[in-house]
């Protein structure tokens, strides 16, 4: 079922969903498994699963030698998203990248999707490669989120890269793309950003879902010039709760976001991280119901690894 349906279907009701990271290369499924367990008496309709993007590994080959390699760490989201699917009978988004990918790639990963009965997907472009400043594409690959809006689009037509099929039987992904309350990194501004979100969802996208944010004021100005940009599809906010002190650095740094000053009083004040993930849950249970008081249409949490934390949250709003 598509993510759009499940949110028209809820008549006005918040939804619960989150987003997993697929586990490293070596590790077993069951680790996922644990951490999406005590979440699913909340019922989330559906589960994001992160797709992570190639990088180079640095093999010694001895007498100071170095081969470089391209690696990914963390593959399988679409097979994760089939076993996620299978288990608990429950809808999956698997990120789709213009990163690391050719056209070619995403368009056997969208079909390989279809086959297995994954009704969404979400198109990013991704991040530079580790080590590198800038993004660049893939050879063969898109620069742009909405051209990749665009190539799932066409395939929902039964246009494929190389001819046009007639079918009944062409897929129908519901898409999903980014929104920044904070404008992207790489925007020069937060209208330059708008421009670009008012494409994609132009281009085809049905939903989107926020980058994290901390001040709930964000969110809400970002929806208010959205819909006054023209942009009228379900804006779904992202929240992830504080964990470690580094934190304090870690994220501002790495998405360009701003921490309240109240939210790094408290969080500077701890004494170990213990303290410092219950002040991560209790500020989260402020921003979730708030946002549930404005009727958003699904509380989107970024558990990204041990989900104690959310279901603290998720039992407090849910």
């Amino acid at each position: 079922m598509k993510v759009i349906d499940h949110i028209n279907n809820a008549n006005g009701k918040t939804l619960f969903s989150f987003e997993i990271i697929p586990p490293q290369k070596g590790s077993s499924i069951q680790e996922l498994y644990d951490n999406i367990d005590p979440l699913m008496e909340f019922k989330p309709p559906f589960i994001d699963v992160t797709t992570s993007r190639e990088e180079f590994v640095y093999k010694d080959k001895g007498n100071g030698l170095l081969e470089r390699r391209i690696t990914r760490m963390r593959p399988g989201t679409v097979g994760i998203c089939a076993a996620i699917q299978h288990k608990y009978k429950v809808d999956t988004v698997p990120h789709v990248l213009c990163g690391g990918f050719s056209r070619e790639e995403t368009e056997y990963l969208l079909v390989d999707c279809q086959y297995l009965g994954i009704d969404n997907v979400m198109a990013l472009r991704g991040d530079a490669m580790k080590g590198e400043k800038y993004f660049e594409p893939s050879k063969g690959g898109h620069t742009y989120a909405t051209d990749l809006v665009k190539q799932i689009k066409d395939l929902n037509k039964g246009k494929y890269l190389h001819e046009v099929i007639e079918t009944s039987n062409s897929s129908d992904f519901c898409i999903g793309v980014a929104g920044y309350p904070e404008k992207h990194i790489e925007a020069p501004s937060m209208n330059y950003d708008m421009k670009w979100l008012k494409q994609k969802v132009d281009a085809g996208a049905d939903y989107i879902v926020t980058q994290m944010f901390f001040d709930n004021q964000k969110y809400f100005e970002f929806v208010d010039k959205a819909r006054a940009a023209g942009i009228n599809v379900p804006i779904i906010p992202g929240i992830k709760p504080i964990a470690t002190k580094r934190h304090l650095q870690l994220l501002p740094q790495v998405f360009k976001i701003d921490l309240p000053e109240d939210l790094i009083d408290a969080v500077s004040d701890c004494k170990n991280n213990e303290e410092v993930r219950q002040v991560g849950v209790e500020w989260a249970i402020t921003q979730s119901r708030e946002l549930l008081e404005a009727k958003v249409p699904v509380l989107h949490y970024y558990s990204m690894g041990k989900s104690d934390n959310i279901k603290n949250i998720a039992s407090s709003i849910f």
